[in-house]
């Protein structure tokens, strides 16, 4: 098969040094240019167009985000944002996925020898994420994701539900969602399509942490419901989403008739941290029937035996189908395992959030 060409554009030559190395060393990826600015990148481009871009966003001469959305306009092209992990760094970099960027990489101000050993297959998967992304919704292909010598699953958080259809008595529901790659734009599709009488909704969106809260605060902005970073003992509530924070794996918990969130530490499950069969496995085990599973855009199969897990307990699960999502990779692995009931276009899946708080199919 043909490399995967990438440019990297980033105002520092240390970044670009270290970058080009970690990607070169990869099967199948090769960096054709590293250049210091969007201006550069433009000249390059006209005689060689790079299948993804990997992208600084804060740079002189011209910015990421304007470089972006000119790329976006006229040829729209796979981009993985390079972010310093700051506060302004994370709202510029939500900034660019709201513009089309496919994902993000967070790299330190300080001490690139150690982001190259620890950030080696984030970054690696990402660039063969961002190749095989769907851009433009049509039909697309997801790359097979680079697998770490040690997978865990979602035994090192909680233990396996017990598949009983529990707490049917209760008339509070939940709605959980897991979404990665694209997952940015794809919930901001859905939540603003809903009104602000809803079901209480959990999420878990890979992201890195600092990251989360100001994507949390950018949908609340655009959003009927009200969107917030999910905090230890938040309740779920109707009307309102809780994102889990990046860096934290997020669990649905029970008192009384009440659900709420617990944010714990833990090991990486399926390669992330907050993990969706983390989140999905805990609402098998406190809501079963009442809750609604919908798993969306992404790569790899971060939720697919949770979802399963939710339909054993009776819960309703939904994935988003194949011509709608940037990569097809988490719902088509949840569709293959046998825990989806339907598979729904994007834009149509704010419709079975609606039903499940009428109570749908129980």
């Amino acid at each position: 098969m043909k490399a995967i060409e990438v440019m990297i554009v980033d105002d520092s030559a240390v970044v670009r040094q270290v970058l080009s190395a970690l990607l070169n060393a990869a099967p199948g990826i090769t960096v054709t240019h590293a250049v210091a600015n969007p201006i550069l990148a433009m000249e390059r481009m006209k005689s060689q167009w790079p299948d993804v871009i990997v992208l600084d966003v804060e740079m002189p001469r011209m910015d990421g985000i304007t470089f972006l959305r000119k790329i976006m306009a006229e040829r729209p092209t796979p981009v993985v944002i390079c972010s310093t992990l700051t506060e302004k760094g994370a709202q510029t970099s939500v900034e660019a996925l709201g513009a089309g960027a496919v994902a993000i990489i967070t790299k330190p101000r300080l001490d690139l020898k150690q982001f190259l050993h620890d950030s080696a297959e984030e970054l690696v998967s990402a660039v063969r994420a961002a190749a095989g992304a769907n851009v433009r919704r049509l039909a697309g292909r997801a790359a097979a994701p680079a697998h770490p010598t040690v997978k865990h699953n979602a035994d090192v958080i909680l233990p396996p539900a017990e598949h009983t259809r529990a707490m049917v008595q209760t008339t509070e529901r939940v709605v959980a969602i897991g979404t990665s790659t694209g997952g940015t734009q794809a919930l901001e599709e859905v939540l603003t399509a809903l009104p602000r009488v809803t079901p209480g909704m959990v999420i878990v969106q890979h992201m890195p942490e600092k990251f989360t809260a100001a994507f949390a605060a950018r949908l609340d902005s655009v959003c009927q419901i009200r969107v917030k970073e999910a905090a230890n003992n938040d309740r779920v509530l109707q009307g309102q989403a809780l994102i889990a924070p990046g860096g934290k794996h997020m669990l649905l918990r029970r008192t009384g008739a009440q659900y709420y969130v617990e944010v714990v530490d833990g090991p990486l499950v399926n390669r992330h941290r907050p993990s969706v069969d983390v989140l999905f496995r805990s609402v098998a085990r406190c809501a079963g029937a009442n809750a609604l599973g919908v798993i969306m855009t992404g790569m790899g199969d971060d939720g697919a035996a949770g979802l399963l897990e939710m339909l054993k307990a009776g819960a309703r699960t939904v994935a988003q189908d194949e011509a709608s999502c940037v990569v097809y990779g988490m719902p088509k692995e949840a569709v293959k395992r046998g825990g989806v009931e339907k598979s729904v276009p994007l834009n149509l899946i704010y419709r079975d959030i609606l039903a499940q708080l009428a109570g749908f199919g129980n």
